[in-house]
């Protein structure tokens, strides 16, 4: 079933010109996975696409979440391509085209656990206002070598020198040029799946790197971000390499990001609401901010989705220990950038990596929403380094489930199923991974107690 007759028809026409054999229809399930189907080409139009809303309960360790909030006859979705999202898959051996679906029930009404939703959810409360929401991603990863034992631990790997990085490079071009023919392709898949990236870095970590996107409508950039994770494991593998957006895959390494830069548009005047007249920090500006103070810690599940992110909220690594805001500060959770007036915006420091784009985005969103329609005040600006103020951000899974679970400002933004899904689904992985026993427990305590 597809959304309207003008969508058929452009896709069928895309799929022509281009001679495509084979359509991936795709779904971002709650990890930020591409869940689907394959379909001829010439069937795509026809008969459409449906899957298990089940999709949406399949944990990290691909268990189906035992919860009673999903039909228990387990009925199908409805799939409706947003004609807006198909794309070349560069590196499929016959001419196949992917295209990002929503979700539907039976009878029409959105599935409102689909993380695709929930940002569309909060993003339909700003278009109410007539306000508009501009953000910029900014992606973390490490390349590691080949690693098929999960006992031992990971290690960068070795570029076209030879050698593997012992030094932080951060900034380097000698270091990034270590991997040339695997940035080459990056690039190349990049420009095929029209993917708009604004620049590369190499980060502070050993073999770690950060592309920064241009900023734009934060569901085409969420779309962007989850093709892009895809975009880099296909690369690295074909250059017997592994990339990771794991939050803090090494020891003694700082841990992988998903920052991102917000600005609100005025649709009327096509104006920054966060600048007023005089060319200073609006009200709404310090509300907005205010917001993310607030509602942060009580998100934190949604940017920090796994026990590992947790490891990367460490002092003097890179990372935010609360959700303090100063100007041009990197050791806050909220940054405000030295900027022009109509550029001026926050960037929330406290994602990891790993989180799935669609949640993380929704949750900055919807806690600088709240923060603005409830008039709330920010702390004063830190000057200095925040490192030195306490630690505010939830230290562990469970806890951060529970703030969740229990945030009404959360539920009314993303919806009471959601949250209750999605917590019931984080305790079950917390449970799964509290069953394994860890190298450090078998080095310390197995004959030392």
């Amino acid at each position: 079933m597809l959304e309207n007759e003008a969508d058929s028809d452009f896709i069928e026409q895309w799929l022509k010109e281009r001679g495509i054999s084979e359509v991936e229809g795709i779904v971002p399930d709650m990890a930020g996975v591409a869940r689907g189907k394959f379909v001829p080409a010439k069937k795509f139009r026809r008969e459409g696409l449906k899957l298990p809303e089940s999709v949406f309960i399949q944990t990290v360790t691909g268990e189906f979440s035992d919860t009673d909030l999903v039909d228990e006859v387990d009925r199908d979705m409805i799939l409706r391509p947003d004609a807006s999202t198909i794309r070349m898959v560069p590196w499929a051996s016959e001419r196949t085209a992917l295209v990002i679906h929503d979700c539907f029930t039976q009878d029409g009404d959105p599935i409102d656990i689909s993380p695709r939703y929930v940002l569309r959810r909060v993003l339909d409360l700003y278009k109410a206002e007539g306000l508009r929401p501009v953000l910029a991603p900014e992606v973390e990863f490490f390349l590691v070598k080949p690693n098929t034992d999960p006992d031992i631990p990971l290690e960068p790997p070795v570029g076209r020198s030879g050698r593997q990085e012992t030094v932080r490079q951060a900034f380097s071009i000698d270091a990034i040029n270590e991997f040339d023919p695997l940035i080459d392709d990056i690039y190349d898949f990049c420009e095929a799946q029209e993917i708009i990236v604004d620049n590369l870095i190499h980060e502070s970590g050993a073999a770690q790197l950060e592309i920064n996107f241009l900023h734009g409508d934060p569901l085409d950039l969420a779309d962007q971000v989850f093709l892009f994770k895809r975009i880099v494991r296909e690369a690295a593998m074909r250059r017997n390499i592994y990339s990771t957006f794991m939050a803090k895959p090494m020891k003694n390494e700082p841990g992988s990001a998903l920052h991102m830069h917000v600005s609100v548009i005025d649709e009327k005047t096509g104006k920054n609401i966060f600048t007023d007249e005089q060319g200073k920090d609006s009200a709404a500006f310090h509300s907005y901010i205010a917001g993310l103070q607030r509602y942060i810690p009580e998100a934190t599940m949604l940017f920090a989705p796994y026990v590992n992110s947790y490891r990367r909220f460490m002092s003097r690594l890179s990372s935010p220990i609360n959700v303090q805001w100063g100007y041009d500060n990197r050791t806050v959770g909220l940054r405000v950038p030295r900027s022009e007036p109509e550029a001026r915006r926050v960037e929330n420091r406290v994602p990891g990596a790993d989180a799935n784009p669609y949640l993380a985005f929704a949750a900055t969103l919807a806690a600088g929403y709240l923060g603005m329609k409830q008039h709330l005040s920010p702390s004063e600006p830190v000057v200095g380094s925040a490192y030195n103020l306490p630690h505010s951000l939830p230290r562990e899974v469970s806890e951060a489930a529970a703030l969740l679970r229990g945030s009404a400002g959360m539920r009314e933004m993303l919806g009471d199923r959601f949250i209750d899904v999605y917590c019931q689904m984080k305790d079950e992985e917390y449970q799964e991974f509290f069953q394994v026993i860890s190298a450090w427990e078998r080095e310390y305590l197995l004959l030392n107690v």
